[in-house]
């Protein structure tokens, strides 16, 4: 697929270092090849922004796959579904700053916190175990099939049997996610959105960054479009060789959604079960506003505001990795993130991913943080059925980024 229109919008580009030159080569290549029709990539040093450049476009197509008149550029500025960055940019900061004030204890069992979550087996899970993704629930599923809000779904996942062993191996779980939100609305007294406008987004000055957006971002922001509703999770519904066995009829649910998402979070889950606002997904933001948070942890130090960023010990807590290469939310094994072959990523790095085609990674030796936002669901599903695969453009992105930072070992 060759999208010969989508040159880099040179308007769009902010800022720029001669020694990420290689990164900008990339994702120019990107969006030329019909890889992304669009991203946005910042790369902080030392908590100082070296490089910010937009490319392509922030919407492309129509629901039924045409090209639109007049495409819309992507700026630095758009801010974008984060999809499962929503677990570390929202849950897992909410839970550090838990941790700080000393309203949760990693190492107490879930029902200390939700007294219903109960269970032969699941009286043992420890709030640990969520962050981790090791407590034995089921990785994913179609809640919104038994929900019909937060109340709901909650209890649905609740009580449904454990898949794997409690603490033995990790499984990637959203629904581990969702129980962690469910705990920070418990601790706090306050919903997941709330708590995490108030107590971390906006003494930061994070006014673009949060669960739930209405209308149209404030100022000159826009929303990036994701996908042309939701075909990708109706196969995971429809087709058990898909990746998920589920006893869910596809042609049952009404509320598939017919049209291009902007500005609505792609996740069904979060969507239909949880009104836009889960512990695993539906977090908004752009890119700039996403460095702060990031640079917080890998500089381990306040950033404006102290009492919305974690202590410099609960930050190490986080980010020490486990038997199974996991920080506590924070991916941290080199087999999981993105590192070109015959790289080393130094000791220390953490990052995430998300589905929409999200990327975040921090490399504390270096003092760099990396924010990588696509808009890879808007070109629509391949052949398999599948978004294109990211893997690739991550990293080479890293790779660049390390070849251009070596120095600052």
């Amino acid at each position: 697929m060759f999208l010969c229109s989508c040159a880099t919008d040179q308007t769009a580009r902010t800022s720029s270092s001669a020694r990420f030159a290689a990164v900008d080569s990339v994702l120019q290549g990107a969006v030329a090849d019909g890889v992304v029709p669009g991203a946005v990539a910042l790369i902080s040093v030392g908590g100082e922004v070296e490089f910010l450049e937009a490319y392509g476009f922030a919407e492309l197509r129509t629901f039924d796959g045409n090209t639109l008149a007049e495409p819309v550029r992507m700026t630095t500025a758009d801010v974008f579904d984060l999809a499962s960055l929503t677990k570390v940019f929202a849950t897992t900061y909410a839970m550090m700053l838990l941790v700080d004030r000393g309203d949760v204890d990693l190492e107490a069992a879930v029902n200390t916190y939700l007294p219903d979550f109960r269970g032969p087996s699941k009286d043992s899970i420890t709030v640990t175990m969520l962050l981790r993704h090791t407590s034995g629930l089921a990785q994913w599923e179609p809640t919104y099939y038994h929900a019909a809000n937060a109340d709901d779904a909650y209890a649905h996942i609740r009580d449904l049997p454990l898949l794997f062993p409690v603490g033995k191996q990790r499984k990637y779980s959203d629904l581990g996610f969702q129980i962690l939100g469910r705990i920070v609305e418990k601790v706090s007294g306050e919903s997941l959105d709330a708590f995490a406008k108030s107590e971390m987004y906006a003494p930061l000055g994070l006014d673009h960054t949060g669960y739930r957006p209405t209308g149209a971002p404030a100022g000159a922001r826009r929303f990036v479009a994701t996908s042309h509703g939701n075909p990708f999770e109706r196969r995971m519904v429809a087709d058990d060789n898909f990746g998920y066995v589920c006893d869910e009829d596809p042609e049952s649910f009404v509320g598939w959604r017919n049209r291009v998402l902007v500005g609505e979070v792609n996740d069904g889950n979060a969507y239909h079960a949880f009104g836009g606002a889960a512990g695993h997904a539906g977090l908004f933001a752009p890119a700039d506003e996403l460095r702060v948070l990031l640079d917080a942890l890998v500089n381990r130090q306040p950033v404006r505001a102290s009492h919305a960023v974690p202590s410099r010990d609960t930050i190490e807590r986080f980010l020490t990795p486990d038997a199974h290469g996991g920080g506590l939310g924070w991916i941290m094994s080199a087999d999981l993130l993105p590192v070109p072959a015959g790289a080393l990523l130094p000791s220390g790095s953490f990052g995430h991913t998300g589905f929409t085609g999200t990327f975040a990674l921090g490399i504390p030796a270096r003092g760099v943080s990396v924010i990588l936002l696509t808009n890879r669901q808007h070109l629509g599903v391949n052949a398999d059925g599948r978004y294109n695969d990211l893997s690739e453009l991550r990293r080479s992105v890293v790779g660049a980024v390390l070849e251009a930072t070596h120095e600052d070992q």
